[in-house]
């Protein structure tokens, strides 16, 4: 159908007439730039003095210029040599904040029975502390190497893989959604870059926050203005 603009800002792709939460079991959120306000790699970056190069490449990643997600991340983290974990304490009481409306949106997403899945492929030091933060269920994030407190300029390999990029946002929403016994169109998620596409692609509704053209173009709905909780917006009262 053609994308009609539901209210200022909020573009919709699909007929949604009965759209209710409740209707759903599951929503999985991306962590950079969609829950949060910045992209933490980046302002990593930033203490190494290569946030102007590593924000360059991060920015093609997102928009799908750069199809190899894991080299491209490979290349940023080992930029980030030397940077100490004290820094990245930093950056997360510093300047990471909530993104507008992520506390409500999950608040009621949580009232309405859903499960939360956080999948990004940033790093455990930040998505940790928004788990415990906003009381997510389930994550899915990378580990940086870090030695005598400096980041090494790796990552380390875990139980399921070496590293969490697109494929592996969508393989980990059907395996969550295995272990929940439901439906992947039981599932919300809400993403803003390319990587998020092959998970939003399996789910029953896609949601674009503030996100790349081409990411926007894909979604069933796309939140262009104003916070995440502008996702109740289409949702009939329970």
């Amino acid at each position: 159908m053609t994308p009609i603009e539901h209210a200022p800002g909020l573009v919709v792709n699909i007929a949604t007439p009965d759209l209710q939460l409740s209707d759903f079991k599951l929503i999985a959120f991306d962590m950079d730039s969609t829950l949060i306000n910045i992209e933490c790699i980046d302002e990593i970056a930033d203490a190494a003095g290569r946030k102007v190069e590593v924000a360059a490449i991060t920015e093609a990643a997102m928009r799908g210029e750069i199809t190899d997600f894991k080299d491209s991340l490979r290349r940023r983290v080992a930029l980030l040599k030397g940077v100490s974990v004290a820094h990245m304490d930093q950056v997360y009481r510093e300047r990471l904040k909530l993104n507008p409306g992520a506390a409500e949106l999950v608040r009621a997403c949580k009232d309405a029975g859903l499960k939360i899945l956080l999948v990004s492929g940033g790093f455990t030091f930040f998505t940790d502390r928004i788990s415990d933060l906003l009381d997510i269920d389930y994550t899915r994030s990378n580990v940086l190497e870090v030695k005598d407190g400096l980041l090494t300029g790796f990552m380390v390999d875990q139980p399921w893989g070496d590293i969490c990029d697109g494929e592996e946002k969508r393989r980990m929403l059907l395996d969550t959604c295995a272990q929940l016994g439901i439906n992947p169109l039981q599932a919300i998620a809400v993403g803003d870059g390319a990587n998020d596409l092959p998970m939003m692609g399996v789910a029953g509704l896609s949601v674009a926050y503030h996100a790349k053209p081409k990411v926007r173009e894909q979604a069933m709905v796309a939140i262009n203005e104003g916070g995440l909780d502008r996702l109740l917006e289409l949702m009939k009262p329970e």
